[in-house]
């Protein structure tokens, strides 16, 4: 057992790692523990075959937050790009393809109205972003038993719908808890137009377009543009490469990060979360133990539900934690051929969704247990920009895959119905038939090829069911309701615990916000040893 520190944070995760900063910053005695071998949880690089190496989960940066960046002076501690402000390419198996950038939109088939209606809508729903980005960057109000903060906080977002003004509040009030297929049906007419904004509001969730809440999703998704960013951006060295900045600048600052260190539990002491075992036998203390792991995780294992009374146990079995996006990593022997595309477009975002029906037919399938037969896909090929991930002359294909469930009818190891291959197989094959129709010969350029399902992620990176944002971004498990009503505010509704992953506000994505704003909780508490 260690000296008593002021600080334990589970999990060495973006967040985790940027509340360990801040707290560091204010002068806390700060112990990381990481289960893992390397920093960065889901925003990490890993080797999958000899000589090629991915981003592993997430693959775009479009989200941190430009003050986090600053704040934790990231870039001077090795953070580099590779690529910045790149399109999405909605790709089309005769070279059609539509490219969207920021109010930019090129391609063959848009007409002049939807290029005027894509302008109005994109400054409109701009004006959304803005508004959201103000009220993530700090804490939630409580509703219930509201202090000064409180209202201050509510006194802010009301004056931020104010200032929209009537007809864009009135819009905003319209559409927000609406879904994405009829909003684009309303607004556009060209299918690749309306698929690609669909795609955006379903990615690395379980819904569909025709789903209620895919509008906020889609805003979400979208806050990037109000902290400097126009399109997405490659971190040089992939995601993996941001996560090591965070932890050099966290040691810069005082923090301790011990790697290889799997928490099993979080000790209660008289009902006070007062540190924590490790799978080791090690045992750590402090005034306060937060938690970047996700909240399912956080209460049902660490804590245990037994440890907690039955309302809080009950809300945190209802949690919607189910994950429903797959990842495909592939080592080719050479550059992919996308008919129409250029090698400098290669490098760019690009979206296989051809339009929103085949979307919703996509997501019918998990609503099964099931994959989807025909998926859609985010794909990056992120050795254009960055040819240090694969041998010279080599290249790899990484794509974020569209629908798959946890747990298909015998296990991803059973029999598929594909004679001779295991479901894990099956689908493999077919997100390969899917690219191989944008990409004819892919087939023969393939190395090697690895599947990551979300019972994957779910074992290797410790997301409770391989859900990126640690839980749904619905909007009954968003701002005051996350991750549910009494566990809010970063307090975990535990007297000494608090919360800071990506399942407290504002979600999932990497921006930082949940660690900086939980750090900034745990400061104003007064909370130390």
């Amino acid at each position: 057992m260690t000296d008593k520190l002021d600080v334990i944070l589970i999990g060495a995760g973006h967040n985790g790692l940027v509340c360990a900063n801040y707290l560091a910053k204010a002068g806390r005695k700060v112990l990381v523990l990481e289960a893992g071998d390397s920093p960065g949880g889901a925003a990490a690089s890993r080797e999958f075959a000899p000589g090629y190496s991915v981003s592993s989960c997430a693959q775009w940066l479009y989200q941190l937050h430009s003050g986090v960046s600053r704040d934790l002076d990231l870039e001077r501690h090795g953070l580099q790009w590779a690529a910045r402000e790149l399109p999405s390419l909605l790709l089309d198996t005769r070279g059609r393809h539509l490219s969207l950038l920021g109010s930019r939109i090129d391609g063959e088939g848009v007409s002049d109205g939807d290029r005027e209606a894509w302008r109005a809508f994109h400054a409109r729903t701009g004006k959304y972003v803005k508004l959201l980005a103000r009220v993530f960057e700090s804490r939630p109000p409580n509703l219930v038993e509201a202090g000064l903060v409180d209202r201050l906080n509510l006194l802010k977002m009301g004056l931020g719908l104010k200032l929209l003004g009537r007809d864009d509040m009135s819009e905003l009030m319209r559409i927000i808890l609406t879904n994405m297929y009829d909003l684009a049906e309303e607004y556009f007419d060209n299918p690749q137009l309306k698929s690609l904004l669909g795609f955006d509001s379903v990615l690395g969730s379980r819904m569909g377009p025709r789903t209620p809440n895919t509008v906020f999703t889609y805003l979400y998704r979208r806050l990037g543009e109000a902290y400097g960013y126009n399109g997405v951006a490659q971190v040089k060295g992939g995601m993996g490469a941001l996560a090591q900045a965070l932890a050099a600048s966290a040691r810069a600052r005082g923090v301790e990060l011990r790697l290889g260190a799997r928490v099993t539990s979080i000790d209660m002491f008289n009902g006070r979360a007062g540190g924590v075992s490790l799978a080791s036998g090690e045992q750590f203390r402090a005034a306060v133990v937060v938690s970047g792991a996700d909240p399912v995780t956080t209460y049902g294992t660490l804590v245990g539900l037994r440890n907690m009374e039955t309302g809080m146990a009950r809300r945190v079995s209802q949690i919607r934690c189910a994950g429903a996006a797959a990842k495909l990593h592939l080592a080719l022997n050479a550059a992919p051929r996308f008919t129409g595309l250029d090698e400098s477009q290669l490098g760019q975002r690009l979206v296989i969704a051809p339009d929103l029906n085949y979307l919703e037919r996509a997501f019918n399938a998990v609503k099964y247990d099931e994959y989807s037969a025909a998926p859609a896909l985010d794909i990056s090929v992120p050795t254009i920009n960055d040819p240090g991930g694969a041998p010279a002359g080599c290249h790899v294909l990484s794509a974020i895959v569209q629908f798959a469930p946890y747990e298909p009818a015998g296990g991803w190891e059973g029999p598929s119905t594909a004679a001779g291959a295991t479901h894990r197989e099956h689908f493999t094959r077919l997100i390969l038939d899917k690219i191989a129709e944008y990409a004819p010969g892919i087939r023969d350029q393939v190395v090697a090829c690895q599947l990551l399902t979300p019972q994957d992620i779910e074992r290797d990176y410790g997301m409770r069911g391989g859900h990126w944002h640690h839980a749904e971004m619905s909007l009954d498990q968003v701002l005051m309701m996350r991750p549910f009503p009494g566990a809010t505010q970063y307090g975990s509704g535990l007297d000494g615990l608090y919360l800071c992953g990506a399942g407290a506000h504002p979600g999932g994505g990497v921006m930082g916000l949940a660690g900086r704003n939980a750090a900034r909780e745990i400061i104003r508490r007064g909370a130390r040893a």
